[in-house]
Formats: structure tokens, sequence, C-alpha cells
């Protein structure tokens, strides 16, 4: 009986050791997360601001509603109209910034319908500066357009962030020059940058291919966007570069079908330090 009780006595004393020493290891690797430097980044194609499943035609309240719901800190909106004709000469991003209360700002691609039509980019940050780019696109082809901010985050670091539309059409000659365009633009230093829009490639495109030799995909699975009631495509991103300054701590597809023809997408990054 002395040694039964020696032995499961023995027996409890390794098991705990190895809990203790399980305990210690996973400690030790749980990730430290610097709240001062987390970007909750989202993107979202509103599809000028026109519903398509929801019982109001142009419900901005709706809209800002699914923005504000994911709590982001930066937001790029694609298909965003500027007092045209067809939203009432309603001014989409300041309407959207005014009901989410973030900084809005507009940055045109192309003169449409007695208006204009382009990005929006909504931040919780102020901007320190803002440039538009117009991105290159063949004689005949649909204009469109790069919108860059630089903020300022709580930790005191400045980032990028751009918003962007990629050229729509099956050629995809358009939206290979546009790619490599952003490269060349955003590649020259190493300031953090996000890159956020709908891109209008499958992640094995050649489009794709160019972007990822400078960016880095904030998913690591393909999870499909477009359009928004059965998605079927991938073609919606938040990229960021360079690879060695951010961290992924978190990566959702929302799962909204009626607001838009394409479901909104939201990245958590952190900040690293060099």
């Amino acid at each position: 009986m002395y040694l039964i009780k020696k032995r499961v006595y023995f027996q409890l004393c390794i098991f705990s050791l190895l809990m203790f020493n399980s305990a210690k290891i996973i400690a030790q690797t749980q990730v430290q997360v610097d709240s001062s430097r987390v970007v909750r980044v989202l993107t979202y194609n509103i599809y000028h601001g026109e519903t398509v499943a929801a019982a109001k035609q142009f419900d901005l309240d709706l809209l800002a509603k699914i923005i504000r719901d994911t709590k982001p800190d930066l937001v790029a909106l694609q298909e965003v109209d500027f007092k045209t004709k067809r939203v009432l000469k309603m001014d989409l991003v300041t309407e959207l910034g005014l009901r989410t209360k973030m900084q809005a700002i507009f940055g045109k691609a192309m003169s449409f319908d007695g208006g204009e039509y382009g990005e929006g980019v909504l931040s919780n940050f102020s901007f320190l500066n803002t440039k538009n780019y117009a991105l290159v696109a063949r004689e005949g082809k649909e204009p469109r357009a790069a919108l860059e901010i630089n903020v300022a985050l709580e930790s005191g670091d400045t980032i990028k962030f751009i918003g962007t539309h990629l050229d729509h059409t099956k050629d995809e000659t358009d939206r290979i020059n546009q790619a490599n365009q952003l490269n060349t633009i955003f590649s020259k230093d190493n300031t953090p940058t996000i890159l956020a829009g709908d891109l209008n490639a499958t992640p094995d495109s050649e489009t794709m291919k160019i972007l990822f030799q400078e960016w880095q995909p904030s998913f690591t699975e393909n999870i499909p966007t477009s359009p928004a009631e059965n998605p079927k495509a991938k073609i919606d991103y938040i990229l960021f570069r360079p690879a060695n300054r951010w961290r992924v701590l978190e990566r959702k597809v929302i799962d909204e079908k009626i607001a838009s023809d394409h479901r909104p997408v939201l990245s958590v990054l952190e900040l690293l330090k060099e």
C-alpha cells in the first residue's frame, strides 16, 4: 500500500510539473499588444450608397450602422458619389462621416452625372496631409484614383493609408498598369502603409501577383467578398507594407448582404516597433 501511495504521489508531482511548465510556455508565447499602435481597418464598396436589398433605396443610416458596428479607425470606401443626380445631389462621404462621427474626405476619379465619382476615406484620426492620385487608364476606360491620407496613431507614429478601386473590366491590362503604378508610388520608402479597396482581381491574378511583390495581404485564406448575397470571388483587400512592421491581430469578412453588392472587410493590425 505504501509503495502504491508513493507511486501515485510521484505521478501527481510529475503531472503538476508538466502543467506548470506548459502554463509557463503559454504565458511566454502570448502576444503582447500595444493598444496605442493598433489600427482597425475597414474596406467597403458601398455601391454609390444605393442598397441592393433594403427597404429604402438610399439608406445611409444603415451603411453608417454597418461601419460603426465594426468600430474602425480607418475606412476605405469605393464607388462613392459626390453630388451626382443619381444620389439626389448628396455628398456621400461627408454624410457618412457625420453619421459615424469620423473625419471624411472624398477623392475624385472622374466627373459623372452632374457631380463626381471616386473614393472616400473615413478616419478617427485627424489628417496630417492628403493626396489624390489619378491612376493610369487607357482611352475609353473609366478613370480610377488612389486616395492617400497620412495620420498619427495614438503612439505618435505616422502611417499612410490609401483607399483605391481598380479597373473592373474583363481585360486585365488596366489593372496590371494600375498595380504597377501603386507599387511605384508607394514603395519609395519604408513608411508603414496600408492599402485597402476593391481591386477587382482574384488572388491568383497577374494584378495581385504584382501587388504581392510589395504588399502583404492581411488574409491568409481567400474568403470571397462579392457578390454580397452569395459571395463567389475575393476581390476586396487590405494590404500592408513593409511586412516586418505589421502584425495581423484579427481579420473578418462581415456577413452583410443587403446594403451593398460587396461585403465589408475588416482587418485589425498592430504597428510594430522598428
